[in-house]
């Protein structure tokens, strides 16, 4: 802008000139260079200012910063002790147990909702249900499914030796129940508490301890089985027979 108005100025001087009298006749020659001082101004102003920002041959443009994204190894924990299997379900046997303050690395995803981890007994399959990710985890690879295990019912609790069933019998026909046994399945889906043939009570997998109190009179017996379950069929403990005196 301030070049367009230098111009303008220097027209107007030029012409001011011109019109001013003056003795005799102007020289050609300075009236010639009058006229190339002014065409070379108007040229001047056609040409438009160099962009800050354009990059010229042999002169560096704008840096360009490329970001690089940070990998963080996945891992999982989980809340409880979680049973982690060779397959994604409860018919798969078990590898191992994940305890609550153990965390293992995330190495594979199988949708919708299992995670391939590695432990010190081998890679098996995590149930996200029980699991907390973090870490680069949405980068892990998907895998498939082993095949479907066949068969294999559970293999059946059996009672603690010397204290595997507790009882307390007081007032009128009031009884204090507990039940202890191994938990000797690898593939459970869960237990159930079985009184007198009847299913009392069902319990998640892994499950070794049960109580109630229940109404027994002097005299009367109440049987107890602990059952083990799975897709394929179930399993019984042995017969806990309590009778109060």
């Amino acid at each position: 802008m301030k070049r367009i108005m230098g111009l303008y100025l220097l027209v107007g001087m030029l012409i001011s000139s011109c019109n001013m009298p003056i003795a005799g006749t102007p020289d050609p020659q300075v009236a010639t260079a009058a006229a190339m001082t002014v065409q070379a101004a108007l040229e001047s102003a056609k040409t438009p200012l160099a962009s800050p920002t354009a990059g010229n041959s042999g002169t560096a443009g704008t840096a360009t910063v490329i970001s690089t994204p940070t990998y963080i190894q996945p891992m999982a924990s989980v809340g409880d002790v979680v049973n982690c299997r060779k397959g994604p379900g409860t018919n798969y046997e078990r590898v191992t147990k994940i305890n609550p303050a153990e965390l293992v690395k995330i190495v594979g995803f199988f949708s919708p909702n299992y995670w391939i981890v590695s432990t010190k007994d081998g890679d098996c399959w995590l149930s996200g249900e029980f699991a907390t990710p973090v870490g680069s985890f949405a980068a892990v690879p998907t895998v498939t499914a082993p095949p479907t295990q066949q068969g294999g019912v559970p293999d059946a609790a059996t009672f603690l030796k010397g204290n595997g069933w507790t009882y307390s019998c007081y007032g009128p026909g009031q009884a204090d129940i507990t039940l202890s046994w191994n938990d000797k399945a690898t593939n459970e889906t869960g237990y159930r508490i079985l009184r007198n043939a009847e299913v009392a009570a069902e319990l998640p997998v892994n499950s070794t301890f049960f109580g109630e109190t229940i109404s027994l009179l002097s005299g009367q017996s109440v049987k107890y089985q602990i059952q083990a379950y799975n897709q394929t069929g179930e399993t019984n403990s042995a017969v806990a027979t309590i009778t109060c005196p």
